[in-house]
């Protein structure tokens, strides 16, 4: 109620939380990317740990307020450690009819929905499959709904900016963030001045976005609607200095600090393929680091510049998606064959064909290991989450050079996309990456290998080295082009025991050391899968996780863990890939629990079959 003072904020009352799932949807034009990505800064700069699921349509360019238009964003904040983005939303701001209808049935029983009412007009009622309005029809009335013309409000804000009505619609994102920082208690200083540096170059937008934040922010703070703000409790953070960052961000930031670390210059050839292009396009903003980026013409252009540069001494880099992938193949067989260090990236989506571009799946694990022809093997290693991306960046360049061989890396769009706090390490923590390019002529051999079975790295142009590279199969030393059978399989051979003896450390155990129920995971259903997890210990269940980084080859001790549980559980975003992987190496029988949706694992779908199987 307004106090006779009319200062109605001081009235409110605070309610303090532990966690809360916040999803922001509207059309692909209402900014709800951007929105949810400032609002993870915002509670970032808190010092709270969060995790961010962005969702984009497929279609570039939806009809507008079509149910396959919409896009989304979630973010789970919290005062403890946070797995994931959350399994549903707490609060659902809905900027238009599609966005409510595709999204309400996530939506917690009792949770609350902020609706923009100016956009629930017939015509985008018709298009949404609605016959009467949802806001007007008790549907609605399981949950705290909050009724507000954000687009009227913003441009009676910005009637005097100057700006035109579409120029004015844009701003109408600020204006709904500035009331979900009101509600969730942040400053607006700090968003102001991230809005100034963002619009810098167009001062007149900056202005009309402060005021349409403002704007927000004044009406949720003075309306009598908000009887309740809400305030996260204070979070337990390790000391260091943070930034948020995104999988792809992250994967770019790792094989830059793998050029740095190991002196070599980086190459990264790549043609754009969603959800993959940001790794391009963050590595050509880092150009005074020794990095030379090249958008190819093709997929195949990609592969091929980057054995190219392998060939001439560089760490050499390419990018690209599940379709990508498949036309890479065949070069990738001749880096194979040449024994060149170049790594793969692979940012998965939804399959086969175009598939689902935006959407996430992991459903490249088994073209990753065997999808070439002829005996090709390479190994396979995935992150696990956006920060891991760095990590695992330098793994792979690290197996690459000490090997020579190439080396695929699977993250895929949930993790490529969502963005998390990343505690910036110390760079003397990082592991030095040891390169040796061959300069000595004499006694030379192209194929002569070390202890790791591993040639040597030999630049063009160093003097009594020349060598012929190309994809007809070579002698086992002279590199010469050879025909004979017993040759072909002994280099057929050598380069199996290559990979199968790369060093990587051994499986690592969350929970009991045996018992009744392991869970094998890898890539992103990490999150998912810890959580389910711990509530499950929490209920006095015997439970334990193990999650895979190295694929393939996989860690010398996991086979005698998997030996050690009575069943195993392997969830997965597809039909069960590592499930038969599995089954084929340590013919033990697994339980796969699929999903393919193009939409991440739940904690409470991995909670309900742990439960099942205990």
């Amino acid at each position: 109620m307004q106090t006779t003072d009319g200062n109605l904020a001081k009235s409110r009352h605070v309610e303090e939380l532990d966690s809360v799932v916040i999803r922001f949807v509207g059309d692909s034009g209402d900014g709800m990317q951007l929105t949810g990505a400032e609002f993870s800064k915002a509670v970032a700069k808190a010092g709270h740990d969060f995790s961010t699921y962005p969702d984009y349509p497929s279609e570039i360019r939806a009809p507008t307020g079509t149910l396959f238009g919409v896009s989304g964003y979630q973010i789970q904040f919290s005062s403890r450690p946070v797995f994931t983005s959350g399994d549903a939303p707490d609060v659902l701001v809905a900027m238009n009819p599609a966005a409510l209808k595709t999204n309400l049935s996530d939506v917690k029983r009792g949770g609350i929905i902020i609706a923009n009412t100016g956009a629930f007009v017939d015509s985008n009622l018709v298009k949404a499959g609605y016959q009467k309005n949802p806001l007007e029809d008790g549907s609605l009335d399981g949950y705290q709904l909050f009724k507000i013309d954000i687009g009227e409000f913003t441009a009676s804000a910005l009637r005097d900016s100057g700006l035109s009505k579409k120029e004015v619609g844009r701003c109408k994102n600020y204006f709904a963030l500035g009331v979900m920082l009101c509600l969730y208690s942040r400053p607006l200083e700090k968003e102001i001045a991230e809005i100034r540096e963002k619009f810098a170059k167009k001062p007149h937008f900056a202005a009309a976005n402060i005021t349409a934040l403002r704007a927000g922010y004044a009406y949720a703070e003075s309306t009598e609607m908000f009887a309740i703000t809400y305030q996260m409790r204070e979070s337990a953070v390790l000391p260091g200095r943070y930034r948020s960052i995104t999988g792809n961000a992250a994967t770019a930031l790792g094989f830059a600090a793998a050029s740095e670390l190991s002196g070599v210059p980086l190459f990264i050839g790549s043609y754009p393929i969603t959800p993959a292009t940001d790794i391009l396009q963050e590595l050509a903003a880092l150009k005074h680091y020794k990095v030379t980026t090249f958008q190819a013409e093709d997929e195949i252009a990609g592969i091929c510049s980057a054995i190219g540069a392998a060939y001439g001494g560089s760490l050499a880099l390419t990018t690209t998606s599940g379709p990508g992938m498949a036309l890479k193949t065949e070069a990738l067989g001749l880096a194979v064959m040449l024994e060149l260090p170049l790594v793969v990236v692979n940012v998965q989506r939804g399959g086969p064909s175009t598939g689902l571009p935006t959407k996430v799946e992991q459903s490249d694990l088994l073209q990753a290991v065997y999808g070439r022809n002829g005996e090709c093997p390479v190994p396979v290693i995935a992150s696990h989450s956006p920060s891991d991306c760095f990590d695992c960046a330098l793994e792979a360049a690290r197996i690459a050079v000490k090997y020579m061989t190439p080396v695929i890396l699977l993250t895929d769009g949930g993790i490529g996309n969502a963005a998390e706090p990343w505690l910036i390490p110390d760079v003397a923590s990082l592991p030095k990456l040891q390169v040796n390019y061959r300069t000595e002529a004499e006694g030379f051999q192209a194929y002569a290998r070390d202890e790791n079975l591993a040639r040597a790295w030999v630049r063009p142009g160093t003097p009594g080295m020349e060598h012929r590279i190309g994809g007809l199969e070579k002698d086992f030393f002279s590199g010469d082009i050879s025909h004979d059978p017993l040759n072909h399989q002994r280099m057929v051979e050598v380069r199996a025991a290559k990979v199968a003896g790369i060093d990587i450390p051994p499986a690592k155990i969350d929970g009991p050391e045996s018992g009744d129920l392991l869970i094998v995971g890898w890539g992103s259903t990490y999150g998912s899968i810890a959580q389910a997890r711990e509530m499950a210990e929490a209920a006095g269940k015997s439970v334990a996780h193990v999650h895979l980084r190295h694929l393939n080859p996989m860690p010398a001790n996991l086979g005698g863990i998997l030996a050690r549980y009575k069943t195993v559980l392997v969830p997965e975003l597809n039909l069960g890939q590592l499930s038969r992987l599995l089954r084929e190496r340590y013919l033990l029988e697994v339980l796969p629990l699929s999903k393919v949706q193009g939409k991440p694992f739940k904690v409470s779908e991995i909670y309900d079959r742990i439960l099942e199987l205990c």
